[in-house]
């Protein structure tokens, strides 16, 4: 494909992230994740799957009478033209306003903190 697929909207991405996780599902098995945290109604999550197999951010099959869906965007892709955009809006382009919102925000935990320290260390070894 020679164009991106669309960067999915907030709905899209919900959904996105439950295919990533459980890997092909029905609208069912969506719907019955996504009701766990709030009402939406089964027709919502079809019609939204049904738009996003339209725009190629998720692939179906209709070889079943229940059609299952899949990722057609990586996880890893997606959040990082996600971070890209909201570095651009949101902090002209700077990384370090990001982070330093991010960390002031909410706090870390010593897990993700061990995890920058490491990755602030391996960017210092790479840049010298």
């Amino acid at each position: 494909m020679s164009r991106e697929a669309p960067i999915p909207s907030n709905a899209e991405l919900e959904i996105l992230r439950i295919l990533w996780r459980r890997g092909p599902s029905t609208v069912r098995d969506v719907h019955d994740e996504l009701k766990r945290d709030r009402d939406v109604g089964y027709t919502t999550v079809l019609k939204t799957m049904q738009v996003m197999a339209e725009k190629k951010i998720v692939t179906r099959d209709e070889s079943e009478r229940s059609h299952v869906y899949a990722p057609a965007v990586e996880e890893k892709s997606v959040k990082r033209r996600l971070v890209s955009e909201l570095l651009d809006k949101a902090f002209d382009g700077s990384a370090a306003q990001l982070v330093m919102q991010a960390l002031s925000d909410k706090r870390a935990s010593p897990e993700d903190l061990r995890k920058i320290r490491k990755l602030l260390d391996e960017s210092s070894r790479k840049s010298q």
